[in-house]
């Protein structure tokens, strides 16, 4: 059996990969199945490292929790030192969010509008790209 998790550069990651523990554990705390967190995130492989990551983080939950805490403590400090967007950049993003939100809303009811045309009745989802 291997080792699923590794510890470098003062951080978790899935053992061979870039991706956080982080990423998998707050995936599996807010209710992902490991299908779903496979899906998240392809690069894991597999959905033996995904089970591999959670069974890591629930053997070690003291440290990993610990580790957690102080990540969000760090990212809090990094944030109260930034500097807020301009309020132009901060508006011209907000109206970009709502047209790509738009455009994704029409294009669902442009699919739902087809399968319903062809009789079909299964739930599709739009995933933008």
């Amino acid at each position: 059996m291997g080792s699923y998790v590794e510890q470098r550069d003062g951080g978790y990651y899935i053992a061979g990969t870039r991706i956080s523990l982080d990423s998998v554990v707050y995936a599996f705390k807010n209710g992902s199945s490991p299908e779903s967190i496979l899906r998240s995130f392809p690069l894991i492989g597999s959905l033996e490292n995904v089970y591999g990551a959670i069974t890591f983080y629930l053997a070690n939950k003291n440290a990993v929790e610990g580790y957690l805490s102080e990540q969000e403590r760090l990212s809090q400090e990094l944030a109260a030192k930034q500097s807020p967007l301009p309020e132009s950049l901060s508006e011209r993003l907000g109206r970009a969010r709502e047209e790509a939100l738009a455009d994704a809303n029409l294009d669902e009811d442009i699919v739902a509008g087809v399968l319903r045309r062809e009789g079909s009745s299964s739930p599709v989802a739009i995933v933008p790209c």
